[in-house]
């Protein structure tokens, strides 16, 4: 079994592994959304408390799994410095006390095996992973081989959300918020421009998008909320449509998936399932509990790597907090 700890920002989680039959053992996550609340936004300092406190906790629970842990594996990269290094720092404690190796793992690659968890890995398929640091398109042929063909130019997807519900004073985290509100507005009330329409740049951006809801929501009372949302909403995910059109016309998708937090997103899912139809794509979707971060990704990542022998030093094994694929 591999004993996996996820770290990278304001969710505390552990898990177990079966390496033969990737079977998920145990899975606890501790959010820390309540704590956070208060302030719009994640704390990184409060992030690092808390986990802190928290995996300790979780990591007395399994104790039972101990005598057949054969790897402890840890998110590296990318994340917080301050959270991504509590992970770390319990990882190495399990691997000196149980003296088994250690495996690092990207935090993003987590995402895309989300979709595999208690699966077999398939491969190749066309990859949009959508959270609060990343919004991105990939091409995935394996674990090793996963190259990144758009990106954000600023903001992501996630964050944008967040911050909207921030101006509108609605809490966080903002995604969940501000999809529940744009259910009953208009999505045509409030006419943003679509990012980067006139760009033939394939890439990403919601800087533009976020100053035209703050001058709007500047104008506006609460009873006008849901129409800023839904329109918001509307263009946000427009804009991702457009662009993986204009990618298309290069590559055609055979299988598609939506990963990250922000992949729980039904109005997002709606629109990548009709931009598919045309081109009879498959689409894979993660279990909406395994879209935000979770242990359980990072499990499943560490079961490839344990298997192709992929390990890292206990002595060198650091944090990078903003690498990227």
């Amino acid at each position: 079994m591999i004993l996996s700890i996820e770290s990278s920002c304001d969710d505390s989680a552990i898990a177990i592994t079966e390496i033969a039959t990737k079977k998920l053992l145990f899975h606890k996550k501790i959010s820390q959304e309540l704590e956070h609340s208060v302030y719009g936004g994640v704390v990184p300092e409060l992030a690092a408390r808390l986990h802190a406190e928290a995996l300790p906790k979780i990591l007395e629970e399994c104790r039972a799994y101990f005598s057949d842990l054969k790897a402890v594996a840890v998110t590296t990269t990318p994340g917080l410095s301050v959270t991504l290094v509590e992970g770390v720092i319990m990882a190495k404690a399990v691997s000196i006390a149980l003296n088994i190796p250690i495996i690092g793992v990207n935090h993003l690659i987590g995402h895309i095996y989300s979709l595999f968890i208690e699966k077999e890995a398939v491969f190749p398929l066309t990859v949009l992973l959508v959270s609060g640091g990343h919004t991105q398109v990939m091409e995935v042929k394996s674990l090793e081989e996963i190259k990144t063909v758009a990106k954000s130019m600023d903001d992501s997807f996630g964050e944008s959300f967040d911050k909207v519900a921030k101006m509108m004073h609605l809490g966080y985290p903002g995604g969940p918020v501000i999809e529940k509100l744009a259910k009953e507005g208009d999505r045509k009330k409030y006419n943003f421009t679509v990012p980067l329409h006139q760009s033939p740049l394939i890439a990403f951006s919601y800087s533009g998008l976020k100053n035209s809801v703050r001058l709007a929501v500047e104008d506006a009372n609460e009873n006008d909320y849901k129409d800023i949302a839904a329109s918001f909403e509307h263009i946000a995910v427009s804009h991702i449509i457009q662009k993986l059109k204009k990618y298309f016309k290069d590559v055609t998708p055979k299988t598609f998936a939506i990963v990250g937090g922000a992949s729980a997103n039904l109005y997002l899912r709606s629109a990548i399932e009709e931009l598919l139809k045309p081109y009879d794509a498959a689409l894979l979707l993660s279990e909406l509990k395994y879209c935000s971060d979770n242990a359980a990704m990072i499990g499943r990542v560490a079961v490839e790597m344990y298997e192709k022998g992929i390990f890292s030093s206990i002595d060198e094994l650091e944090i990078c907090p903003k690498s990227v694929i």
